[in-house]
């Protein structure tokens, strides 16, 4: 039973915890996090969910993501996902999310890095992700039109994808 904290619309902590899954009361939220791991060539790491996952199996996604544990920071919790997921080990000291995305249950911190990883290196989590690899923003755009990539706004993405070619 993995436990979640709850914020109010203000993303203040309302010193309450509920499961993950559970339904929640109105006017309350939760925590996510999305890691988008970038190589020099401004190429973005994406993984392909694996077909077990309840939501959007087997489509591409961006490099990691999950769910914020009680007592949990959101950099806490991107840099566990990042392990769990891939393998990869990642400090993020010093790293503030790019941005956050409201949605209907929560917010969503997005941390965008650059860092050259040897995919023949990761050890994916096969019960989440079944592959990875480098992608550039063409190919996620038209894999996001394919309908193979999770449909995120192009907008968003390409916000991503200029944010991470402004770190170079």
């Amino acid at each position: 039973m993995e436990l979640v904290d709850l914020y109010d619309e203000n993303r203040i902590p309302l010193g309450r915890t509920a499961q993950r899954y559970s339904r929640r009361e109105k006017g309350t939220y939760r925590l996510i996090v999305h890691i988008c791991i970038f190589d020099r060539k401004n190429r973005l790491l994406i993984q392909r969910r694996a077909k077990e996952k309840r939501l959007w199996s087997e489509k591409w996604d961006l490099s990691a993501a999950g769910g914020v544990s009680a007592g949990e920071t959101t950099r806490a919790a991107a840099q566990r996902e990042v392990g769990e997921e891939l393998g990869l080990s990642l400090d993020l000291t010093g790293v503030r999310a790019l941005c956050t995305v409201n949605f209907a249950t929560g917010f969503d911190d997005y941390f965008v890095i650059r860092r050259e990883v040897d995919l023949s290196a990761l050890r994916l989590q096969r019960e989440e992700v079944s592959d990875v690899r480098w992608a550039t923003r063409k190919e996620v755009l038209s894999m996001v039109r394919r309908g193979e990539f999770i449909n995120y706004p192009e907008s968003f993405l390409g916000y991503l994808f200029d944010s991470a070619a402004s770190e170079k």
